[in-house]
């Protein structure tokens, strides 16, 4: 009888991807046998890019990974990890003062679905500071965010900045 497949699955906006969030799935495939980054669709947040162009350049940023799944869900994480049976949440943290509400997420989350486990990825020393919100602010200022974001994530924000 075959083993059974280590799956996880790292969720969050990604809005956008940063160089910091492809360490933690880069590191997370040291752990896991497959990565599902979802795009976790916020009813509270405006994203700078849509679901859809979120999807497409995490799709062409890991094209060459197998191992490596991108999906996107507008509802609960747990409820996802539910229907597709994944057993194990990863959360990167930062120095920053991440650790009190992603702990509370954790607890909440195995309460909701007890048979979730999260694991939780320190954030390595040169990407530790790099935020999502301040890829964005910096971008909206015409500030250069190209050395923290990976190259494909970049198109897409040259691409954004030509249309506007």
């Amino acid at each position: 009888m075959p083993a059974t497949k280590k799956r996880a699955l790292y969720a969050g906006t990604f809005d956008p991807f940063t160089n910091g969030h492809e360490d933690i799935v880069k590191r997370a495939l040291g752990v896991f046998d497959e990565v599902i980054v979802l795009i976790a669709v916020s009813p509270t947040k405006t994203p700078l890019f849509s679901k859809d162009e979120r999807v497409n350049m995490l799709t062409e940023l890991f094209a060459g990974d197998e191992r490596v799944v991108v999906d996107h869900w507008d509802g609960l994480i747990v409820d996802y990890a539910k229907q597709k049976n994944i057993g194990s949440l990863i959360r990167g943290l930062r120095p920053t003062g991440d650790f009190e509400s992603e702990f509370q997420m954790a607890a909440m989350n195995t309460k909701l679905y007890p048979e979730i486990e999260t694991y939780f990825l320190m954030t390595a020393g040169e990407h530790y500071f790099i935020s999502s919100t301040m890829v964005r602010e910096v971008y909206g200022h015409k500030g250069d965010i190209m050395r923290f974001v990976p190259k494909t994530v970049g198109k897409y924000l040259e691409a954004k900045k030509k249309d506007s």
